[in-house]
């Protein structure tokens, strides 16, 4: 069993309750976690709290900056343990688990070195005045983390958090927690005060509810459903805490006639089939112009039909799904999908060998003869894509934003100009010309628009989401 880390120690829910952990690969239970629930995130708001007022709130930029740096070093250290424990909770083939985990170490490196960077300014005002607006740490934040990418998005949220002063807690999602418990334990390891990272363990609708509507944070950081999402920002609402949410994705590729084929086909089934389609940005829909569509989809088929889903050490491209409940709502779709009369255009594989019981799901491309299904307009997450028609630049345009989702989008085109006119058209977060993703991207702010949420992560912009600023005049005579 493990523990989870309030006020710089390990320790179990107050409760005494567990929480089974089971491995996507077989079913089976293979450790238990700490339930936690309002009692545990009582305690562990008010260690960081306390923190806030003692060693960590007098930590100077620059040492914050070194501690992240160490940790970084840390993980770097540790990283086949800590990729070992990401592909055995989430089910992610290894390799995958690795890359994670070295995305991971450089969020902590980037946002140390970013800790001392953020700086103030001095505003021209009356004669006799100064004005300087200074920029703060939040307080207390709270960092509810999905179960696709826990090790990744600990950096993504909590690094950025740490580096501008802030004291944080985090509630990872109970069906993969394992690597964050592990980090927090390297954070105390490399010297991270007591209560500065604080990690409780539970359900979502106990410690994760609890957490959102605790009167002593300030500050909410969300990934996952949109319907969640919702209640969190609700529940923060009650005492006028800040959100950042990042509530999914439908995002698309617009692939135009002069597309180059052996840059973009890789790119396409690389973008579904990654972590298994559960991933926030996972190309799900795929517009193709008429008079390329044809030829493409077979050169498509023919390399899709080569994906394969195993278990982590098979290595292959897909793992299991993350539980029960999702293999079943994945095959719900592709169900829906034949029920429709969509055209399967191509389904991969499941390795012989697996073990009975794990949650091992067919990868599957759907062709459509427009976008009325429901499995263009609803976010599967899981690795099912579905390829549509086009004719002109406007009705991919058309296309490309006919969802409430508006993450991440990709155009394919030899055109300059029109990379330029779809990329701008396009309503969506981050969008890639001939490329998609772009290896953890670290660097580039990140975020949604409509219903895939509000606020930016990643990048130097988060550390301004990471605090506030006080403006102080001093009226001091001319």
């Amino acid at each position: 069993m493990t523990q989870m880390i309030i006020d710089g120690q390990q320790t179990y829910a107050a409760s005494k309750q567990t929480i089974d952990v089971v491995s996507p690969s077989d079913g089976k239970v293979f450790t238990t976690i700490p339930r936690g629930d309002s009692t545990d995130v009582d305690r562990a708001v008010k260690a960081a709290r306390r923190a806030l007022n003692s060693d960590w709130g007098k930590t100077p930029a620059f040492e914050r900056g070194r501690l992240l740096v160490k940790l970084g070093q840390a993980v770097l250290d540790h990283h086949e343990e800590l990729a070992q424990l990401e592909a055995k909770d989430t089910g992610k083939p290894i390799s995958t688990a690795r890359g994670d985990i070295t995305v991971l170490a450089r969020y902590f490196e980037y946002y140390g070195g970013g800790a001392d960077k953020v700086h103030g300014q001095t505003i021209p005002f009356l004669n006799g005045y100064s004005v300087q607006v200074v920029r703060e740490p939040l307080g207390v934040t709270a960092h509810i983390i999905p179960w696709n990418y826990p090790a990744q998005m600990l950096g993504r949220s909590v690094a950025p958090a740490l580096a501008m002063g802030n004291a944080a807690v985090v509630k990872p999602a109970e069906d993969a927690c394992l690597s964050i418990l592990r980090i927090a334990e390297l954070a105390l390891e490399v010297g991270f005060p007591a209560g500065a990272l604080n990690v409780v363990t539970g359900l979502g609708e106990e410690a994760g509810a609890a957490l959102s509507r605790h009167p002593g944070i300030n500050f909410v950081s969300f990934t996952g459903s949109n319907e969640v999402g919702i209640l969190i920002q609700q529940a923060a609402a009650l005492n006028a805490v800040k959100c950042v949410l990042e509530l999914g994705g439908k995002s698309a590729h617009v692939v135009f006639d002069d597309v180059d084929f052996k840059q973009a086909i890789p790119a396409i089934v690389r973008g579904i089939v990654h972590n298994t389609g559960q991933t926030c940005t996972a190309g799900s829909r795929l517009l193709v112009q008429k008079g390329v569509h044809d030829e493409f989809l077979r050169v498509l088929a023919e390399e899709f039909s080569k994906t394969r889903a195993g278990t982590p050490e098979m290595d292959l491209t897909c793992g299991p799904v993350v539980n029960k409940t999702q293999w079943e709502r994945i095959n719900r779709y592709i169900q829906k999908g034949i029920d429709e009369g969509l055209t399967v255009v191509a389904r991969g594989g499941i390795a012989e060998g697996v073990p009975e019981g794990g949650y091992f799901v067919t990868p599957t491309i759907f062709g459509a003869k427009n976008h009325d299904s429901d499995l263009l307009m609803h976010e599967i997450f899981g690795p099912v894509l579905v390829v549509v028609p086009f004719e002109t630049e406007a009705e991919a345009i058309e296309l490309a934003n006919a969802t409430e989702y508006g993450l991440m989008a990709a155009v394919w085109t030899e055109n300059g100009g029109r990379q330029q006119r779809v990329a701008r058209a396009m309503q969506a977060g981050q969008i890639y010309i001939n490329s998609f993703g772009a290896g953890g991207g670290v660097e580039l702010p990140f975020g949604g628009v409509k219903k895939s949420g509000h606020g930016r992560e990643k990048g130097f912009i988060a550390l301004e989401e990471m605090s506030t600023t006080k403006t102080i005049v001093h009226h001091h005579g001319e």
